[in-house]
């Protein structure tokens, strides 16, 4: 690029930044404070945020949403949500309550991509294997989130990782839409040094909270549980398993039938409510720094999730095969293991991980890490195919309503 239209172009980036600065609530995350943990000798025409989404948007992980669970495993219905729909689910949501409120939509967007990127093979249920696996052999417990962070930050790109920012890499972290949070306020001022050290206490006691440090981030987490909450609902129903009249009637009175209504519901009242983030007076301004929903529509948000785990999440009748599934899990964690430890020079897995890492992280990580990375990765089909190719007996698709 001839340094005459490279000139233009960082001119035009420095007039986005200026209009952040006058557009923005005072409580927004603005493009030019992005912190990245390495210094970058190329700077990019980019405002901070969105090359971080793209750099998302472009890694092998993002890739492999394609076939990654989101709740339903197994079935064969090309109308049932999976992880990459339900990741731009949340963006789309985020985006607009960001819009509302003046926050940044950058930063919510790359947030929003790249918050379940660390979901192994068959959702949920997959990660409490995975993690089982991983204690039994010295880890400590898998968290989706955590090894979302480890994915972005330090295994795509032959372990070198995106070099994301401190603002994106937190929110991805503290995204857990498990947890009923009716209101959020973010815990701001953090460093890499303390992002660090709530990852180290988070791996060892998953029980502790996390809160992002931006609003953007704060909207992410709540527009995750806006995004699955009835949409969940309408995979049930699509596939049989539940019928709408079902659904709890103060619910449905409060939120509505449909995924569609309870979408609109909760995000005009979670905007309404938090409509005092474009009010704020600077920077400073705390008695404004927070979002939240309304009491009466959080206690009906709250009976709705009640309701998803008790008929969704935790029946038992839509987990089939899946202990075949724990077999699996377990059989190609030792195998991949007892792999690496064997022959790390020239066995199949350990020279597909070998091959696609730098020395730091080979020199870093023990083998049992390395297995942990490498079957997180995996999307649902080819977890299969690599089980069935070491003689495990494998569930086969169920065919439901399509």
């Amino acid at each position: 690029m001839s340094g005459e239209k490279e000139q233009t172009l960082f001119a035009i980036l420095e007039e986005l930044n200026q209009q952040e600065s006058l557009r923005l609530s005072p409580l927004a995350t603005l493009s030019r404070n992005a912190v990245r943990r390495h210094p970058e000798e190329r700077l990019g025409h980019r405002q901070s945020f969105a090359q971080d989404a793209d750099r998302i948007l472009h890694s092998r992980a993002f890739t492999r949403y394609i076939d990654k669970t989101q709740v339903f495993s197994l079935v064969d219905n090309d109308h049932i949500t999976h992880r990459v729909l339900h990741v731009q689910m949340v963006s789309r949501i985020a985006r607009t309550i960001g819009r509302f409120l003046g926050l940044n939509e950058d930063l919510i967007e790359a947030i929003s991509l790249g918050h379940d990127i660390g979901h192994p093979p068959f959702g949920h249920e997959g990660e409490h294997i995975l993690s089982k696996l991983c204690r039994l052999n010295g880890l400590d417990s898998f968290q989706h989130n955590i090894q979302s962070v480890q994915f972005l930050d330090r295994f795509e790109k032959k372990g070198r990782g995106w070099n994301l920012t401190l603002q994106v890499l937190d929110g991805i972290l503290c995204h857990d839409g498990e947890v009923h949070n009716p209101k959020l306020a973010p815990r701001r001022g953090k460093s890499f040094r303390d992002f660090d050290l709530e990852i180290e206490g988070k791996a060892r006691e998953p029980m502790i909270p996390l809160v992002p440090m931006s609003l953007e981030g704060c909207v992410v987490r709540l527009s995750d549980t806006i995004a699955y909450i009835g949409r969940d609902i309408e995979d049930a129903i699509e596939l049989e398993l539940v019928s709408r009249n079902e659904i709890p009637d103060e619910c449905g009175e409060r939120l509505g039938m449909s995924n569609g209504t309870i979408v609109y519901t909760l995000v005009t009242d979670l905007v309404a409510y938090s409509s005092h983030v474009r009010e704020a007076e600077n920077s400073e301004d705390r008695d404004r720094d927070y979002i939240g929903f309304s009491p009466e529509v959080a206690a009906a948000m709250l009976e709705l999730k009640k309701f998803n785990y008790e008929r969704i999440y935790r029946n038992p009748a839509f987990k089939p095969d899946y202990d075949k599934i724990h077999i699996c899990y377990a059989r190609l964690f030792e195998h991949y293991l007892e792999q690496l430890e064997k022959d790390s020079a020239g066995s199949d897995v350990g020279q597909s991980i070998i091959d696609s890492m730098t020395e730091e992280y080979l020199h870093n990580q023990t083998p049992v890490a390395m297995v942990r990375d490498y079957i997180a990765g995996m999307t649902d089909d080819f977890f299969l195919r690599q089980a069935k190719t070491i003689g495990c007996d494998v569930p086969e698709r169920t065919c439901l309503p399509n």
